[in-house]
């Protein structure tokens, strides 16, 4: 799956067409979508902006599907994820001999792109000393392979995207004021996910509908519990996290319904879970840990099956399988005052 299936658009003709993963309808999204259609006709850079996990290469996409580019190449290059000293070969290519290891001629991401658009992904990873031939590409639409002095031509717009502060990182000289200024022609600000919480019902119902089906596990149902647990979180990872959620959710699901996958204390139950290699030990984990928050406490609204989102009946059936008791408390021999001598084994 894409890393962050995000929005949906609602317009009709083209936009429904172009940006059907675009999934929300919140006034923070249609003002995102609201710039994307103004600027995807014409060929100016685009700059896009958010924290990770928002969006970025879905808008970047959509930009390049509303233009007179598409059905043109539309190539992506995530500068975070190649290291420096590849960096320009990958996106200017080289000439065979140009340099240790280069046996044959190789076409950069620049070419690829050539009549269409290229999306540079986190473009404030790309080194000082190559953002200067980054900006007279951009300028002059021309460059030179490594180990070549041929200048080759290209016609390609450039669509940018970084969860990094570029304004703060010009005033430590880390990124090129100049660089900036050409790049934010039109930025486009994605809001995070803690900014839009009325289009989490809708992404919900996206994810568990396309999860639900790769999985061969039908949801049927997602309680208003595990609906309000994810409306009340923050998602510091936001849309990206809400789908990771989800797809947990999916696999501990029983009878057809979505429990809540987020753990009772955040820090704490997450570190168990991301210690833990077996998908048995993680619904362990979470059931354990609910329960002991409940006091052992299994069914009722403070019980741990409404903490995660499951009936009592299934969360019955799951400790059977995961063979969790309660433990058996030492009893004082003479009761204290006021207390039956037969403690009460209600849940």
């Amino acid at each position: 799956m894409a890393t962050s299936l995000t929005f949906r658009s609602r317009d009709s003709g083209m936009g429904e067409r172009s940006l059907e993963q675009i999934i929300g309808s919140s006034a923070a999204l249609g003002a995102v979508l609201a710039k994307v259609d103004l600027v995807a006709p014409t060929d100016s850079t685009v700059l896009v902006l958010g924290e990770t996990g928002t969006g970025k290469e879905l808008v970047a996409r959509a930009v390049h599907n509303l233009s007179r580019r598409a059905g043109r190449p539309f190539v992506k290059v995530n500068c975070a994820a190649i290291p420096f000293d590849l960096l320009e070969s990958e996106l200017f290519g080289h000439e065979r001999g140009a340099f240790t290891g280069a046996i044959a001629q190789k076409i950069g991401r620049f070419e690829m792109a050539d009549t269409g658009s290229l999306f540079l992904d986190e473009i404030g990873d790309i080194p000082l000393a190559l953002q200067s031939k980054l900006l007279r590409v951009l300028q002059e639409q021309e460059f030179e392979r490594l180990g070549s002095g041929r200048t080759h031509r290209i016609n390609v717009r450039l669509i940018a995207a970084t969860h990094r502060d570029l304004a703060g990182m010009i005033a430590r000289s880390e990124f090129r004021s100049d660089l900036y200024y050409r790049l934010n022609v039109f930025p486009v600000v994605l809001p995070p996910l803690r900014n839009r919480k009325s289009d989490i019902p809708e992404l919900v119902s996206y994810f568990v509908r396309i999860l639900s089906q790769r999985m061969g596990k039908p949801i049927q149902q997602v309680p208003p519990e595990t609906m309000a647990a994810f409306a009340s979180y923050t998602w510091p990872g936001n849309v990206r996290e809400l789908q990771n959620l989800v797809e947990r959710a999916v696999i501990l699901s029983c009878d057809g319904v979505l429990p809540n996958p987020l753990p009772i204390n955040h820090q704490d139950t997450v570190a168990v879970i991301c210690n833990s290699t077996n998908l048995k030990e993680v619904d362990r984990a979470l059931i354990l840990q609910a329960l002991e928050a409940a006091d052992w406490v299994i069914g009722g609204p403070v019980g741990a099956a409404a903490k995660l989102g499951l009936n009592r009946t299934t969360l019955a059936y799951k400790m059977n399988k995961l063979g969790l008791v309660r433990p058996i408390r030492m009893r004082s021999a003479v009761p204290p005052e006021g207390i039956d001598h037969a403690e009460s084994t209600a849940t």
